[in-house]
């Protein structure tokens, strides 16, 4: 089963770059973590908000090399680059029931 991770930035226009180069520093960490998919950056063209995703085999898979992807950003400025705090969002996939016509 699937998890992802979505972290959606209400970025400060001036701020995008920094938030950027934050992210691929992100990316490149978890470029060889075992269980990761995929991962990458999304930018909402409507709002400008900046959105991090990333799609692991497992939560375990996630939760083993959560500490070393973020450990290269944890002294980031993020509460200046941002003009509030980012959403953050962990998803499981849900069972569904089954169709009925």
């Amino acid at each position: 089963m699937t998890f992802i991770t979505l972290g959606i930035h209400y970025v400060k226009p001036e701020h995008v770059d920094d938030l950027l180069a934050a992210m691929r520093s992100i990316n490149e960490a978890a470029h060889s973590a075992a269980g990761l998919l995929k991962i990458g950056a999304w930018r909402d063209i409507l709002t400008g908000r900046v959105v991090g995703v990333s799609i692991w085999e497992s939560r375990e898979a996630f939760e083993a090399a959560q500490q070393r992807i973020f450990a290269a950003t944890a002294d980031l400025p993020f509460d200046e680059w941002e003009e509030r705090p980012r959403d953050v969002l962990l998803l499981e996939e849900a069972t569904l029931p089954p169709f009925l016509p």
